[in-house]
């Protein structure tokens, strides 16, 4: 609450609305208002945008960043990441890509969020508010999550992203609806900005594939488990994930070749839906 109110008078100080902000930072207008109101926990990059929208001093900027900080490592648990619902994340997430040239994604067991259809966003999203008791904001996450897609044809910028085979076999959805997901990895795959992997089960690994991970840019890796999104800034921590997908994709298999694979799986989806 301390850093909401904090944030509030920076904006009122600058003669800035809330919707003023939130138009500079590209922003949804609720955002700036869980963060005054401390429905939600300021990132250290929410805080560092804010100052500098609002040109807030070196010394006050540090200050908020130290607060962010402090924050995220007691509250970035599942619970306190549900607290302002699933759409919430999903705009997050969005705000992160704006700032994002270079994405780089492997996923072991679930589909990657900016490849999912609606539907499998859907299923998703139903499954994760009945485990973590989040929001029931379904309608309004999949409509974010479909709108964060539209970042795939803006052709400067490059996604590079692997799979293991098994998230092509992992039934999250009905049979239908996998279908129509892997239709839809067919279609993205072809774009010009987009390097689209799969690792087939026939391949040997280089390492156990104990979680998926993205990396941003050369700034900022995101893995998420069970209870915690974890985010590390060290350029340790950067060089050692980057490190893992470069070995991950020395064994996948990218465009015809990795398309085979996906129409293999579809057509044990279309046989199944036959029976």
């Amino acid at each position: 609450m301390d850093l909401g109110g904090q944030l509030r008078q920076l904006r009122e100080a600058a003669r800035l609305s809330g919707k003023d902000l939130a138009e500079r930072l590209r922003w949804q207008p609720s955002k700036v208002s869980r963060l005054e109101n401390a429905r939600q926990t300021a990132t250290e990059d929410d805080v560092v945008v804010w100052a500098q929208a609002v040109r807030a001093t070196a010394e006050t900027t540090d200050g908020l960043i130290t607060q962010a900080l402090a924050l995220q490592e007691r509250h970035d648990g599942w619970k306190q990441r549900h607290r302002s619902g699933l759409a919430a994340i999903q705009e997050d997430m969005r705000d992160l890509e704006a700032r994002t040239r270079l994405f780089r994604a492997f996923e072991p067991a679930v589909m990657v969020g900016l490849l999912q259809t609606s539907e499998y966003a859907r299923h998703v999203f139903r499954k994760v508010k009945r485990l973590y008791s989040a929001a029931d904001q379904i309608d309004a996450a999949v409509r974010v999550r479909m709108q964060r897609q539209e970042i795939l044809y803006d052709r400067t910028r490059t996604f590079r992203f692997v799979i293991s085979e098994a998230v092509l076999h992992t039934r999250l959805t009905p049979v239908d609806v996998m279908r129509g997901q892997l239709d839809r990895l067919l279609a993205v795959s072809t774009l010009p900005n987009v390097e689209f992997g799969v690792i087939p089960f026939t391949k040997e690994l280089p390492s156990a594939p104990m979680h998926g991970f993205w990396i941003y840019n050369e700034a900022m890796v995101g893995v998420g488990t069970m209870t915690k999104e974890l985010v590390m800034r060290d350029p340790d921590d950067i060089a050692f994930y980057a490190r893992a997908f470069d070995d991950y994709t020395k064994v996948a298999k990218f465009a015809e070749e990795g398309r085979d694979v996906i129409i293999r799986v579809l057509d044990e989806y279309r046989k199944q839906s036959s029976h």
